[in-house]
Protein backbone atom coordinates (compact mmCIF):
# COMPACT_ATOMS: atom_id res chain seq x y z
CA UNK A 1 0.00 0.00 0.00
CA UNK A 2 1.42 3.40 -0.82
CA UNK A 3 2.13 5.62 1.98
CA UNK A 4 1.31 8.77 2.49
CA UNK A 5 3.29 11.98 1.42
CA UNK A 6 4.82 13.52 5.00
CA UNK A 7 4.16 17.29 4.92
CA UNK A 8 7.11 19.37 4.89
CA UNK A 9 8.76 20.28 8.03
CA UNK A 10 8.80 24.20 9.11
CA UNK A 11 11.78 26.10 7.90
CA UNK A 12 12.41 23.32 4.94
CA UNK A 13 12.30 24.97 1.27
CA UNK A 14 9.32 24.06 -0.54
CA UNK A 15 10.48 21.14 -3.35
CA UNK A 16 10.08 22.30 -6.69
CA UNK A 17 7.16 21.19 -9.30
CA UNK A 18 3.73 23.20 -10.06
CA UNK A 19 1.86 25.23 -7.26
CA UNK A 20 -0.65 22.08 -6.54
CA UNK A 21 2.59 19.97 -6.02
CA UNK A 22 4.07 22.09 -3.26
CA UNK A 23 0.47 23.09 -1.57
CA UNK A 24 -0.05 19.31 -1.25
CA UNK A 25 3.06 18.91 0.86
CA UNK A 26 2.86 21.70 3.08
CA UNK A 27 1.99 21.60 6.67
CA UNK A 28 -1.92 20.84 6.70
CA UNK A 29 -2.21 20.57 3.13
CA UNK A 30 -6.10 19.66 3.31
CA UNK A 31 -6.62 22.90 4.90
CA UNK A 32 -4.95 25.14 2.51
CA UNK A 33 -6.34 23.59 -0.90
CA UNK A 34 -9.59 23.79 1.28
CA UNK A 35 -8.43 28.08 1.96
CA UNK A 36 -7.17 28.31 -1.78
CA UNK A 37 -10.76 27.15 -2.95
CA UNK A 38 -12.50 29.68 -0.73
CA UNK A 39 -10.53 32.67 -1.51
CA UNK A 40 -9.51 32.10 -5.38
CA UNK A 41 -12.05 34.51 -6.58
CA UNK A 42 -11.92 36.85 -3.39
CA UNK A 43 -11.29 40.41 -4.15
CA UNK A 44 -8.71 40.48 -0.43
CA UNK A 45 -5.38 38.91 -0.69
CA UNK A 46 -4.68 36.17 1.64
CA UNK A 47 -1.32 34.44 2.60
CA UNK A 48 0.50 32.33 5.13
CA UNK A 49 4.24 32.58 5.60
CA UNK A 50 6.16 30.00 7.51
CA UNK A 51 8.84 30.76 10.33
CA UNK A 52 11.24 31.51 7.95
CA UNK A 53 8.89 33.69 6.15
CA UNK A 54 8.48 31.84 3.03
CA UNK A 55 5.15 32.15 1.58
CA UNK A 56 3.23 28.67 1.91
CA UNK A 57 0.17 29.85 0.73
CA UNK A 58 -1.21 32.59 -1.57
CA UNK A 59 -4.58 33.51 -3.37
CA UNK A 60 -4.76 35.05 -6.61
CA UNK A 61 -5.52 38.44 -5.19
CA UNK A 62 -2.26 38.17 -2.80
CA UNK A 63 -0.13 37.30 -5.59
CA UNK A 64 -1.80 39.79 -7.99
CA UNK A 65 -0.40 42.64 -5.14
CA UNK A 66 3.17 41.43 -5.67
CA UNK A 67 3.15 41.89 -9.01
CA UNK A 68 3.40 37.98 -9.69
CA UNK A 69 1.49 34.62 -10.17
CA UNK A 70 1.07 32.41 -7.45
CA UNK A 71 3.70 29.87 -8.71
CA UNK A 72 6.22 32.63 -8.49
CA UNK A 73 5.32 33.33 -5.17
CA UNK A 74 5.65 30.24 -3.21
CA UNK A 75 8.42 29.08 -1.26
CA UNK A 76 9.84 32.49 -1.41
CA UNK A 77 10.65 35.56 0.73
CA UNK A 78 10.26 39.02 0.58
CA UNK A 79 13.56 39.21 -0.01
CA UNK A 80 13.52 37.69 -3.29
CA UNK A 81 10.55 39.49 -3.73
CA UNK A 82 10.90 42.92 -3.12
CA UNK A 83 13.30 45.60 -2.59
CA UNK A 84 15.37 45.52 0.34
CA UNK A 85 13.47 48.71 1.85
CA UNK A 86 10.28 46.99 1.49
CA UNK A 87 10.79 43.75 2.17
CA UNK A 88 12.24 45.02 5.87
CA UNK A 89 9.08 46.95 6.70
CA UNK A 90 7.42 43.48 5.96
CA UNK A 91 9.22 41.51 8.04
CA UNK A 92 9.20 44.05 11.29
CA UNK A 93 5.63 43.62 10.84
CA UNK A 94 5.48 40.04 10.97
CA UNK A 95 7.48 40.22 13.93
CA UNK A 96 5.74 42.79 15.71
CA UNK A 97 2.22 40.09 15.04
CA UNK A 98 4.65 36.90 16.37
CA UNK A 99 5.55 39.36 19.25
CA UNK A 100 2.06 40.14 20.37
CA UNK A 101 0.43 36.86 19.65
CA UNK A 102 -2.56 38.46 18.42
CA UNK A 103 -4.39 39.99 15.54
CA UNK A 104 -2.61 43.51 14.22
CA UNK A 105 -3.53 45.81 11.91
CA UNK A 106 -1.54 48.17 9.83
CA UNK A 107 -1.30 49.68 6.35
CA UNK A 108 1.65 48.26 4.22
CA UNK A 109 3.28 49.92 1.50
CA UNK A 110 4.06 47.09 -1.53
CA UNK A 111 5.32 48.39 -5.33
CA UNK A 112 3.20 47.02 -7.87
CA UNK A 113 4.90 45.80 -11.39
CA UNK A 114 4.42 49.02 -13.19
CA UNK A 115 6.77 50.84 -9.75
CA UNK A 116 3.50 52.42 -8.22
CA UNK A 117 3.39 52.00 -4.37
CA UNK A 118 0.29 50.27 -3.20
CA UNK A 119 -1.14 51.89 0.01
CA UNK A 120 -2.97 47.85 1.75
CA UNK A 121 -5.14 47.77 4.70
CA UNK A 122 -2.71 44.53 5.89
CA UNK A 123 -3.65 42.16 9.35
CA UNK A 124 -1.18 39.59 10.55
CA UNK A 125 -2.35 36.89 12.66
CA UNK A 126 0.01 34.66 14.45
CA UNK A 127 -0.29 31.35 14.05
CA UNK A 128 0.79 28.26 16.53
CA UNK A 129 4.21 27.02 14.36
CA UNK A 130 5.86 30.21 13.33
CA UNK A 131 3.22 30.53 11.09
CA UNK A 132 1.48 34.48 9.82
CA UNK A 133 -1.67 34.12 8.25
CA UNK A 134 -2.67 37.59 6.68
CA UNK A 135 -4.41 40.03 4.41
CA UNK A 136 -3.79 42.64 1.66
CA UNK A 137 -7.00 45.03 1.49
CA UNK A 138 -6.49 47.48 -1.65
CA UNK A 139 -8.45 50.28 -0.46
CA UNK A 140 -8.78 51.97 -3.43
CA UNK A 141 -11.30 49.43 -4.81
CA UNK A 142 -13.34 50.58 -1.58
CA UNK A 143 -12.81 54.58 -2.40
CA UNK A 144 -14.52 54.02 -5.86
CA UNK A 145 -17.31 51.69 -4.23
CA UNK A 146 -17.66 54.60 -2.16
CA UNK A 147 -17.38 57.00 -4.80
CA UNK A 148 -19.84 55.11 -6.33
CA UNK A 149 -22.50 54.89 -3.49
CA UNK A 150 -22.33 59.02 -3.10
CA UNK A 151 -22.60 59.31 -6.49
CA UNK A 152 -25.90 57.10 -5.88
CA UNK A 153 -26.91 58.56 -3.12
CA UNK A 154 -26.44 62.51 -4.87
CA UNK A 155 -28.63 61.39 -7.74
CA UNK A 156 -31.58 60.04 -4.88
CA UNK A 157 -31.33 63.64 -3.03
CA UNK A 158 -31.02 65.51 -6.47
CA UNK A 159 -34.06 62.82 -7.57
CA UNK A 160 -36.24 63.66 -4.23
CA UNK A 161 -35.49 67.19 -4.72
CA UNK A 162 -36.53 67.52 -7.86
CA UNK A 163 -39.65 65.98 -7.55
CA UNK A 164 -40.55 67.96 -4.29
CA UNK A 165 -39.92 71.15 -6.48
CA UNK A 166 -42.57 69.54 -8.56
CA UNK A 167 -44.63 68.77 -6.31
CA UNK A 168 -44.53 72.61 -4.94
CA UNK A 169 -44.63 74.03 -8.14
CA UNK A 170 -48.26 71.62 -8.74
CA UNK A 171 -49.45 73.09 -5.91
CA UNK A 172 -48.40 76.42 -6.13
CA UNK A 173 -50.23 76.63 -9.92
CA UNK A 174 -53.54 75.34 -7.87
CA UNK A 175 -53.12 78.75 -5.09
CA UNK A 176 -51.51 81.16 -7.04
CA UNK A 177 -52.77 83.78 -9.37
CA UNK A 178 -50.91 83.09 -12.69
CA UNK A 179 -50.88 86.77 -13.90
CA UNK A 180 -48.94 88.01 -10.71
CA UNK A 181 -47.71 85.36 -9.11
CA UNK A 182 -49.51 86.45 -5.46
CA UNK A 183 -52.08 83.83 -4.07
CA UNK A 184 -55.65 83.73 -5.63
CA UNK A 185 -58.69 83.96 -3.72
CA UNK A 186 -59.64 79.92 -2.70
CA UNK A 187 -56.07 80.74 -0.77
CA UNK A 188 -57.19 83.91 1.04
CA UNK A 189 -60.22 82.27 2.20
CA UNK A 190 -58.16 79.66 3.84
CA UNK A 191 -55.39 81.93 4.97
CA UNK A 192 -58.13 84.58 6.72
CA UNK A 193 -60.25 81.43 8.27
CA UNK A 194 -56.34 80.02 9.52
CA UNK A 195 -55.04 83.69 11.39
CA UNK A 196 -58.72 83.97 12.56
CA UNK A 197 -58.15 80.95 14.77
CA UNK A 198 -54.99 81.51 15.72
CA UNK A 199 -55.72 84.86 16.68
CA UNK A 200 -58.56 83.14 18.96
CA UNK A 201 -56.50 80.68 20.52
CA UNK A 202 -53.25 81.98 21.13
CA UNK A 203 -54.52 86.12 21.70
CA UNK A 204 -52.61 87.40 18.81
CA UNK A 205 -53.63 90.39 16.40
CA UNK A 206 -53.00 90.15 12.62
CA UNK A 207 -53.83 93.05 9.57
CA UNK A 208 -56.04 92.91 6.51
CA UNK A 209 -54.98 95.43 3.99
CA UNK A 210 -57.71 95.97 1.26
CA UNK A 211 -55.66 96.84 -1.91
CA UNK A 212 -56.81 98.84 -5.21
CA UNK A 213 -54.99 100.30 -8.67
CA UNK A 214 -56.16 103.71 -8.84
CA UNK A 215 -58.07 104.35 -12.08
CA UNK A 216 -57.16 100.74 -13.59
CA UNK A 217 -60.18 101.42 -16.43
CA UNK A 218 -59.03 104.40 -17.74
CA UNK A 219 -55.46 102.90 -17.79
CA UNK A 220 -56.38 99.81 -19.39
CA UNK A 221 -58.77 102.22 -21.85
CA UNK A 222 -55.67 104.34 -22.74
CA UNK A 223 -52.99 101.99 -22.75
CA UNK A 224 -54.95 98.65 -23.68
CA UNK A 225 -54.85 95.53 -21.72
CA UNK A 226 -51.18 94.38 -21.94
CA UNK A 227 -50.28 97.81 -20.28
CA UNK A 228 -52.75 96.64 -17.67
CA UNK A 229 -51.36 93.11 -17.04
CA UNK A 230 -47.39 95.07 -16.54
CA UNK A 231 -48.85 97.15 -13.92
CA UNK A 232 -50.80 94.15 -12.05
CA UNK A 233 -47.60 92.10 -12.56
CA UNK A 234 -45.26 95.04 -11.01
CA UNK A 235 -48.20 95.23 -8.21
CA UNK A 236 -47.58 91.64 -7.57
CA UNK A 237 -43.89 91.62 -7.48
CA UNK A 238 -44.29 94.79 -4.68
CA UNK A 239 -46.42 92.60 -2.68
CA UNK A 240 -44.29 89.94 -2.99
CA UNK A 241 -41.29 91.19 -2.29
CA UNK A 242 -42.83 93.49 1.07
CA UNK A 243 -44.38 90.66 2.78
CA UNK A 244 -42.95 87.32 4.57
CA UNK A 245 -43.32 83.80 4.23
CA UNK A 246 -46.12 83.56 6.80
CA UNK A 247 -48.17 86.30 4.95
CA UNK A 248 -50.43 85.86 2.31
CA UNK A 249 -50.45 89.19 -0.88
CA UNK A 250 -53.87 87.62 -2.57
CA UNK A 251 -55.53 88.93 -6.10
CA UNK A 252 -59.03 88.83 -5.42
CA UNK A 253 -60.09 90.82 -8.74
CA UNK A 254 -59.10 92.24 -11.85
CA UNK A 255 -57.56 95.30 -10.05
CA UNK A 256 -58.38 94.25 -6.69
CA UNK A 257 -55.64 92.60 -3.86
CA UNK A 258 -55.26 91.96 -0.80
CA UNK A 259 -52.93 90.99 2.11
CA UNK A 260 -53.09 89.19 5.49
CA UNK A 261 -49.95 90.37 7.35
CA UNK A 262 -49.93 87.68 10.27
CA UNK A 263 -48.98 88.33 13.65
CA UNK A 264 -48.65 92.40 12.92
CA UNK A 265 -50.89 95.17 14.21
CA UNK A 266 -52.61 98.33 12.93
CA UNK A 267 -50.42 100.34 13.07
CA UNK A 268 -47.36 98.41 11.82
CA UNK A 269 -49.16 97.08 9.32
CA UNK A 270 -50.33 100.78 8.04
CA UNK A 271 -46.36 101.87 8.16
CA UNK A 272 -45.44 98.75 6.05
CA UNK A 273 -48.70 99.57 3.33
CA UNK A 274 -47.62 103.31 2.94
CA UNK A 275 -44.02 101.84 2.15
CA UNK A 276 -45.67 99.38 -0.93
CA UNK A 277 -47.65 102.50 -1.73
CA UNK A 278 -44.84 104.79 -2.10
CA UNK A 279 -42.92 102.41 -4.14
CA UNK A 280 -45.90 101.85 -6.63
CA UNK A 281 -46.09 105.41 -6.80
CA UNK A 282 -42.18 105.27 -7.63
CA UNK A 283 -42.39 102.21 -9.93
CA UNK A 284 -41.79 102.65 -13.85
CA UNK A 285 -43.29 100.11 -16.02
CA UNK A 286 -42.18 99.49 -19.90
CA UNK A 287 -44.43 99.14 -22.40
CA UNK A 288 -43.04 99.27 -26.03
CA UNK A 289 -40.80 101.69 -25.06
CA UNK A 290 -43.57 103.54 -23.52
CA UNK A 291 -43.22 104.32 -19.31
CA UNK A 292 -46.46 103.75 -17.66
CA UNK A 293 -46.99 104.55 -13.76
CA UNK A 294 -49.55 103.83 -11.39
CA UNK A 295 -50.89 104.26 -7.96
CA UNK A 296 -52.68 102.22 -5.19
CA UNK A 297 -55.47 103.25 -2.55
CA UNK A 298 -55.36 100.80 0.78
CA UNK A 299 -57.42 100.26 3.42
CA UNK A 300 -56.06 98.82 6.40
CA UNK A 301 -58.31 96.76 9.20
CA UNK A 302 -56.99 94.36 12.26
CA UNK A 303 -57.91 91.79 14.17
CA UNK A 304 -58.88 91.84 17.10
CA UNK A 305 -58.50 95.99 17.74
CA UNK A 306 -60.87 96.56 14.93
CA UNK A 307 -63.13 94.27 15.32
CA UNK A 308 -63.41 90.28 16.57
CA UNK A 309 -65.55 89.04 13.58
CA UNK A 310 -64.44 88.13 10.51
CA UNK A 311 -66.77 89.14 8.10
CA UNK A 312 -66.88 92.51 10.00
CA UNK A 313 -63.23 92.78 9.87
CA UNK A 314 -63.73 92.05 5.62
CA UNK A 315 -66.53 95.07 5.71
CA UNK A 316 -64.00 97.50 7.89
CA UNK A 317 -60.73 97.01 5.51
CA UNK A 318 -63.29 97.50 2.31
CA UNK A 319 -64.63 100.15 4.18
CA UNK A 320 -61.47 102.26 5.03
CA UNK A 321 -60.29 101.28 1.39
CA UNK A 322 -63.56 103.65 0.12
CA UNK A 323 -62.72 106.42 2.16
CA UNK A 324 -59.01 106.21 0.97
CA UNK A 325 -60.36 106.32 -2.42
CA UNK A 326 -63.03 109.14 -1.49
CA UNK A 327 -59.41 111.19 -0.37
CA UNK A 328 -58.31 111.38 -3.71
CA UNK A 329 -57.02 107.76 -4.08
CA UNK A 330 -52.88 107.00 -3.48
CA UNK A 331 -53.18 106.99 0.20
CA UNK A 332 -53.65 104.24 2.92
CA UNK A 333 -56.22 104.55 5.38
CA UNK A 334 -56.62 102.89 8.55
CA UNK A 335 -60.07 101.46 9.51
CA UNK A 336 -62.39 103.36 11.92
CA UNK A 337 -63.39 102.19 15.26
CA UNK A 338 -66.71 101.58 16.74
CA UNK A 339 -66.62 103.14 20.02
CA UNK A 340 -67.66 99.65 21.83
CA UNK A 341 -64.70 97.79 20.07
CA UNK A 342 -62.45 100.85 21.39
CA UNK A 343 -63.68 100.14 24.55
CA UNK A 344 -63.20 96.48 24.38
CA UNK A 345 -59.54 96.82 23.10
CA UNK A 346 -57.97 99.60 24.20
CA UNK A 347 -55.02 100.14 21.25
Amino acid sequence: MEQPQNPVPPGSPAPAGDAADRTSTMPGAALLDALLGASEHAPVGIYVKDAQGRYVFVNPAAARLLGREAEQVLGRTDDELLSPEYAAILRTADQAALAQGRAVRRDDRIPDASGAVLELLAVRTPVPGGYICGTWTDPSELRRTQAQLRHALEQLEMQQRQNEELRQELKDQSVRDPLTGVYNRNHFEEQLRREVDLSMREHREFALVSVQVDDYAQLVARHGQPAGERVLQALGRLLRGNTRAMDAPCRLGEDRFAVVLSGVGLATAHSRMESVRRQCEAQIVMLEGEELRFTVSMGVASFPHTTQERQVLLDAAEAALLEARRRGSNCVMPAAIAFGQAAANPL
